[in-house]
Order: structure tokens, then sequence, then C-alpha cells
């Protein structure tokens, strides 16, 4: 699952194009539906042709509102950056591309809006050269460029598939088990309470998981979860969650908490980052000065100690300890944004790369300059396990390559990484003497386990009675090679996440169950068994009458025996058949058809079908119209 963020000037149509992409309008707020411009965040969701979920996040365009634009663009994967085709680039279509530049959404979709306003082609080509200018050397310089009319769905097929294109280059969002969810809209509903949503950044959550609310550490418990109005068991990195939390009033939530698994993450009140002032600003920062600091759905009055020179110009980069005056949850390798506070102007933004420095550095210690050098370049281990989360997957020999580490240097911390269950490696055996065995990343397998565990659940609250999901069908819906799928699938078991039946995969936990309805039907077919037991309903009309799902489900749980294609009795009767038949036959010798028909008083027909039975199982063997019992059955 996948979340799209739109970017671009006021009035340019971003609410619209969602309209006409989902059929959804993001503007919930009466004010926005009345001034006819997007305030603050809306959101909708989409179905790709390929069955991904994709949920979009709407952002406003207007420069009074460009504080609630970021804080619905902190955890996006891709962005729809949209331009008015009759206006062109507008000075919040700069300032939405500088955002999109400085956290390094890297994965972006120029979308040409209200094309139908324009009548000459060639104006049409001058508005996209124009935009390849404005975007050169940012993160969208090579972005696909697609002309839309939200009015006449002109371009909407295309971009859709453009989007479906694009996303599929995408790995999913990382999943270390410890789930973090920016809280970007909160609200109650009568009967449910308090109802918090946002995008999950990390990890997973279940229905009566006990997580936190941070900075405050106020314990909650999940009282449900949905996904696109759709109620969840599980909800996935990357998806947008709506969580409903028992045991706290909804007046002590807010936007910029973060929802949290219990002591995972630890708030901090200074952090080290590496910053990019943007060139277009017009501030230059000084020591000492105060901003507000953008991260995650969080805003938060800071205060930025420059390091290693007086300032850092537009344009510049450099070192800085940023202090917020309240505490924020970030991890290494979180983006954030910061303004000037007055008048309102996004001058830059950064890289944290350590979330919680012990005290205050010396500001020109050139050793304390190298160290945070060293720590944006990362150690060997973080630069093997970088690798390993950006491939997802990957034989060892290729994630080596692609760390461009040598094979002795991972050694020294290849198995540490594994105990810290950082990274898995699927097949069994020593990489020092086989190079291609499969290495993955943790948010990888977490990935496809809850992936596994939704679909398994699903597959069993639709075929309750069934044993499980075919193998290959699982394999099919999760996207994975064989030979992977098999390793994955060994994985899953040893952590006793799913068993295998036969050639179906279920969850451990799962038994198949009847419903109410489903006891009462299975009443009525073993009614009509006992009224006849020997003459019996045939197999095809049971279906007929009471489905499939029930009969295979009274086969494999034993209640019937399948003697053949239609015939089947009930396991105490085909028990006290086969047993009168070793009697007789020991007994007399030989058992003929007839015989076998006039004890039972049934039919040649259900005679033949039973004989023919124990003959193909091997009990008995036929000589000509009687049977004896097969020397090896004695």
């Amino acid at each position: 699952m996948y979340v799209v963020g739109t970017a671009g000037h006021v009035d340019h149509g971003k609410s619209t194009l969602i309209k006409a992409l989902t059929g959804i309008h993001p503007d919930r707020l009466k004010e926005e539906q009345l001034r006819e411009m997007t305030i603050d965040l809306g959101f909708a969701w989409l179905t790709l042709p390929n069955g991904e979920e994709l949920g979009i996040v709407d952002v406003p365009g207007h420069r009074d509102f460009i504080e609630n634009m970021l804080a619905g663009v902190g955890g996006i994967d891709a962005a729809l950056f949209v331009i008015a085709a009759d206006e062109g680039v507008m000075p919040q279509t700069k300032e939405h591309l500088a955002i999109l530049d400085l956290l390094q959404v890297k994965n972006g979709i120029i979308v040409l809006t209200k094309v139908d306003l324009i009548d000459d082609p060639d104006w049409l080509d001058l508005v996209e050269l124009d935009v390849r200018d404005s975007v050169a050397g940012t993160i969208l310089a090579d972005a696909p460029l697609v002309r839309v009319s939200s009015h006449s769905k002109e371009g909407m097929n295309q971009l859709i598939l453009t989007i479906q294109d694009l996303l599929s280059t995408v790995n999913p969002k990382p999943d270390f088990g410890r789930a973090r969810l920016p809280i970007d809209r909160v609200f109650s509903i009568t009967g449910f309470g308090t109802i918090i949503t946002g995008t999950l950044m990390d990890g997973s959550l279940q229905i009566g998981q006990e997580v936190e609310l941070l900075p405050e550490g106020i314990k909650v418990r999940i009282r449900g979860l949905q996904t696109h109005k759709k109620k969840e068991v599980v909800a996935s990195p990357g998806s947008r969650t709506a969580v409903n939390l028992s045991g706290i009033d909804a007046s002590l939530v807010h936007r910029g908490q973060v929802l949290a698994s219990v002591h995972k993450y630890q708030p901090t009140k200074r952090f080290d980052a590496y910053l990019q002032m943007l060139i277009s600003s017009t501030f230059s920062l000084k020591h000492n000065t105060q901003i507000k600091l953008f991260i995650g759905s969080s805003e938060v009055l800071s205060r930025i100690r420059v390091l290693g020179k007086e300032e850092i110009l537009p344009g510049e980069n450099g070192w800085v300890q940023i202090e917020p005056v309240t505490p924020i949850v970030g991890i290494r390798g979180d983006r954030f944004i910061i303004r000037i506070p007055s008048p309102g102007e996004t001058i830059g933004g950064g890289l944290i790369v350590n979330p919680a420095p012990q005290r205050r550095h010396k500001r020109f210690s050139e050793e304390i300059i190298k160290k945070l050098e060293a720590y944006l370049q990362g150690t060997p281990d973080e630069i093997f396990l970088q690798a390993v989360q950006d491939a997802g997957i990957g034989t060892f020999e290729d994630l080596s390559k692609k760390a461009k580490l040598e094979k002795s240097t991972i050694l020294n911390f290849y198995s540490d990484l594994i105990n810290q269950e950082k990274i898995y490696q699927l097949d069994k055996g020593e990489v020092e003497a086989k190079s291609n065995l499969l290495v993955c990343s943790s948010h990888w397998l977490n990935d496809k386990k809850t992936k596994s565990i939704t679909i398994l659940d699903n597959y069993h609250n639709q075929y309750n009675l069934r044993l499980g999901i075919p193998k290959e069908e699982l394999k099919s819906k999760l996207k994975l090679d064989p030979n992977v799928f098999v390793a994955v699938l060994e994985v899953f078991q040893s952590q006793k996440i799913v068993d295998a039946v036969g050639n179906s995969i279920r969850l451990k936990e799962f038994i198949p169950s009847l419903s109410k309805n489903q006891k009462s039907q299975q009443e009525s077919l073993i009614k009509s068994f006992e009224e006849s037991p020997y003459a019996t309903p045939s197999v095809k009309d049971c279906i007929t009458t009471f489905g499939e799902e029930l009969v295979n489900y009274l086969f494999a749980e034993k209640f019937l025996v399948s003697v053949s294609n239609d015939v089947a009795f009930l396991n105490e009767h085909y028990l006290e058949m086969q047993n009168w038949v070793i009697s007789k036959i020991d007994s007399t010798g030989s058992l003929t058809a007839a015989e076998f028909r006039d004890k039972f008083q049934t039919s040649r027909k259900y005679a033949l079908a039973f004989l023919e039975h124990l003959d193909s199982k091997g009990l008995t063997l036929r000589e000509g119209d009687i049977r004896r019992l097969r020397k090896t059955s004695r």
C-alpha cells in the first residue's frame, strides 16, 4: 500500500483532480467548500488497475496554509506536482517544489491540469517547456509529465497508469517492528470515542495492542483499525490508517503527536542535523536563530545552533544542532523543514544524523565536525544495512556489490545484523562458502509477513471451512518467485505464524469452524444420512442443497467418508459396513454383492460402490462374483 500527496499553487486544481481520480472530494471542511479552497489536509483513496491500493493526501496550496501542507507531505511515497495549464508556474509552485526537494520525495509525476481551457496546442508546449525549466536540477527533473482535464477526464487513464508504473519501482515503507504513526487528524465519533489518522511510517498496528502517544508517553489501547474506511485486523506500514483509541479523550490528542509502539522511541529535545539552505531564501541562518521546525506532522518552535561556521548562507549546506522547545520524535535519516516564523518563509531543510546527542557541541570543534560527517556517511554496517533495505531482498553477492564493500568487511558484522534481526538470511548455509544465499531486510520480511497474515485472515473469513489457502495462490498474491516463496514460508513456519496442511497454508491459530447457519445445515445433512444410512443422498445432491464448502468440510473432518464420486456414508455407518464385511468373509470365506445388498437393505448401486471401494483400498479382492479378504489385510 502506498500514499501519494499533491503539491502545487492554490487554485491549480489539486482537489478537483483528486475528485476526478477517486470519486472522493478531499475538502471535508464547510469553509473549504464555501471558499473552494483547501485549508487543511484532505484524504482520498484509489485502487489501481493492478489491485494495489493507494492513499492520497491533498494539501493546501495557498501561502497562508503552507504549514498545514507540511503536515501532510512527510510520509508520502510519491508526489503529484500539479500545475494549471492556464497559469503555469506560480509562487507556491516553486515553494512546494523546494519542499519536495528538501524532503527528498524522489518519486513524482508532473500533472498539467485544466488543459481543456487551452485551445492552442503550442501554448501547452510552451507551458511544458517552462515547467521543465523550473524543475531542472531538482528531485523532479526527470519526472514524467501528464496533461489532464479533471472536467473532460482527458488524460486520466494515462495518469492512473503512470502512477501505477511509478509505484511499481518504489520500495515499501520499512517495518522494523516499531510502529510509528505521526498524527495528522483527530476527531471523535459517538459510540466509538477518539479517532486519529495518519500515515503508518514503520511497523504494524493490531487491534488490542497497547501503544503510546508521544512525546507525552500516554498509554492507550487500539480498539479498532480502518484503512480507506475498511476494517482491518492489522494495519501495514505505508498505509493511511484510522485508529480508534480507547482510554483517552479526544481533547488530549492533537496533530503532531506520534502514536508508537511502547518503549520503542525516545522523544528528544536536541538533535544533530545536516542542513541545506534554499538558494531562494531571503534569510541567512545565524547561530541561535529561532525557527519553526516541521518534522512528521509536528510543528515546533526551535532554536538552531550553527556548528563550524558563523552562519549558513542561502544555497549553502552546514551542520547544526536543533533544540525544539518541546520534545519531538525523530530517528536517524528523518528529514525535516525549517521556516522563519515572521514573515513566514521556508528557508531550508535537512537530515537527522544523530537524534539524541548527550550534550551541546562546541561550535568550532574539528573533532565534532569529523564525527558528524562520519554519521552522515555511515559506518560499514550501516552502509550494508541501507543497501539491503533499499533492495529488500537479494543474494549476498549482489548486496555486497550494491554496498561497495568487500565480503571480508561485511563478515565482521554480518552475524550481528542477523542476531539483531535487522536482516534475515533466508537460505541455510555459510556465506563464506556460498555467496548466492538469499538475504533480506527485516522490513521486507515483515512486509511479507503482514501481507501474508492479511491475505490468510481474509481467506479464512471468506472460506471458514477450508483448511487454508492453496500455496500457489498465496505465492501469486505475494508476488514472489518460487524459490523465495519456499524460503519465506519456512521462516514463517519456524516463527509459528503459519502451518502447512497438505498443499494449503493457514494461520497457526486457525481452526475451520461452522457458523450458526452452517451448523444448522450440517444437522440437516447428517439427519438425511441417518434417515437412510445405507442408501444415502448423492454427493451431487448434497452439494446442490448444502453447498460445496460444507460438504468438503464434512469430508475433511471425517463426518462423511466417500466411496465413489457420488456415494458417501456417515463415518459410523461406513465402519459398521466395513467391519461386517470382514467378519462375514472371516466366517464364510467369501461375500457376494447380493449378500451385502440384502444385509443392509440397499440397492445394487450402493453395494457395488462400497465393495469396489474396499477393493481399491486393498482390503478385499474380487474373484468373479465373489470377494475374499486379501492376505495382507488380515
